[in-house]
């Protein structure tokens, strides 16, 4: 069955249809030796070319796709690679056998929190896209006196300068003195959006950390830096939370039964012998039990 290119390769997780749309755009994608079209039907059986790489599509598409949930640290860059040498969230993601991590949505260099990355882009794209309505929670540190009319009016919208933008939910989170927390909610992702309503209103927002992307909350237990893969059923309820269905594919490799499985090395849980040592060691002892005594030297030269 033939998809269009850009939903094709994205889904077989070599980027997302933005990434995409652009290299085709720029005449980087050859399909059966010619320039590859925008919105070109293909399959995975054609053979695609990205830069003078053959894309191996039909093991890419087989390949069970992966979701994880990342802890973003302030000061980390939401790029591959940045050309001033500043650290970036791709520095601690593990490595992939196959496809690339792709991440859904993006954090400004001083905010902190919950990222999600995975290797079906057409996945991330469902979840970026303002259509899916995916709700992003934040904590947010306001310096400054916050009235009720203020509120209020970051609740009915205010007029940006890409349009107007507005909170779904503002809950007050307690503060002291002139800093006081707030989790506001979102149902969309433009640049720098929380900090700009709040800037509307003559505020600043001295902490913000994003504590939820659709139903996946930031776990307490993840430090900044460090991630966790979703599991098998978590990741189907997040196909279907963007009206996608989700088809679980065990790679042969991992439905091999494991062929060396290191003992326990707990003091407390010392290893119990099987029925086949048992039995092994009780025979040897009734054997050994019942076989006559050899003589020894010393019984020969014993006196008579």
């Amino acid at each position: 069955m033939k998809e269009r290119i850009q939903k094709l390769l994205s889904r077989a997780g070599y980027g997302s249809r933005r990434e995409i749309e652009r290299w085709i755009e720029a005449g980087e994608i050859l399909v059966n030796g010619k320039v590859a079209a925008l919105g070109q039907p293909i399959s995975e059986s054609d053979k695609v070319i990205l830069r003078g790489k053959t894309l191996h599509l039909e093991s890419k598409l087989r390949a069970t796709p992966k979701v994880i949930m990342y802890h973003k640290k302030a000061g980390e860059m939401c790029t591959r690679h940045d050309p001033e040498g500043r650290p970036t969230v791709f520095d601690n993601l593990p490595h992939l056998r196959q496809g690339r991590w792709i991440m859904i949505g993006r954090l400004d260099v001083n905010t902190d929190g919950l990222l999600l990355f995975t290797t079906d882009g057409e996945l991330a794209n469902k979840l970026m896209h303002p259509s899916s309505e995916v709700e992003r929670e934040y904590a947010t540190r306001i310096l400054g006196e916050v009235t009720d009319e203020m509120l209020q009016r970051l609740q009915s919208g205010v007029q940006l300068e890409d349009g107007p933008a507005h909170f779904l939910r503002i809950l007050a989170g307690g503060g002291e003195g002139a800093n006081h927390w707030y989790h506001v909610v979102l149902a969309e992702g433009r640049n720098r959006e929380v900090r700009r309503l709040w800037e509307s209103q003559g505020l600043k927002v001295s902490r913000l950390i994003r504590v939820r992307y659709g139903f996946l909350s930031l776990p307490r237990s993840l430090r900044g830096g460090q991630y966790e893969e979703l599991d098998i059923k978590t990741l189907r309820r997040l196909y279907e939370s963007v009206g996608m269905s989700f088809e679980e594919l065990v790679p042969i490799e991992t439905a091999k039964p494991s062929a060396y499985r290191p003992a326990s090395k707990e003091p407390s849980k010392p290893r119990s012998p099987s029925l086949y040592n048992a039995a092994r060691t009780s025979t040897k002892k009734t054997t050994e039990a019942n076989k006559p005594k050899r003589p020894s030297l010393r019984d020969f030269n014993r006196p008579k």
